[in-house]
């Protein structure tokens, strides 16, 4: 999530689908109208605290739940853990790499001036 009028719009979705509700219904039973609804989901409206005690009560949620970011699945931090091990495997192989061709460049430089003298 970007923003928490993102987070604020995935969470209502989210329950509102949990719930198997619809916008209509959810509008319904938070005393608003199904644009509203749509456009707090669509993150183009932002509703007030009066507005937002609302929609957590018509979803039999706490307040906090409206703005509690999602839960990071297993497979998402295997995949953020997989990256970053490559990632950083790049990292050091080329600095390895960057030594490595450093060293040589100066044992041949001093081959070279020996042989030169």
């Amino acid at each position: 999530m970007t923003n928490l009028r993102q987070l604020l719009a995935f969470n209502i979705k989210n329950n509102r689908l949990r719930l198997g509700l619809s916008q209509a219904k959810l509008a319904e039973r938070a005393e608003s109208s199904t644009q509203y609804i749509a456009m707090i989901e669509l993150g183009r409206k932002f509703p007030s605290p009066e507005m937002l005690n609302r929609l957590a009560a018509a979803m039999n949620i706490d307040n906090l739940d409206l703005f509690t970011p999602p839960p990071v699945k297993k497979e998402s931090l295997e995949k953020i853990q997989e990256t970053i091990l490559i990632d950083l495997e790049k990292r050091i192989s080329r600095s390895v790499n960057k030594v490595v061709r450093e060293t040589v460049s100066t044992v041949i430089s001093g081959y070279i001036t020996k042989i030169k003298k």
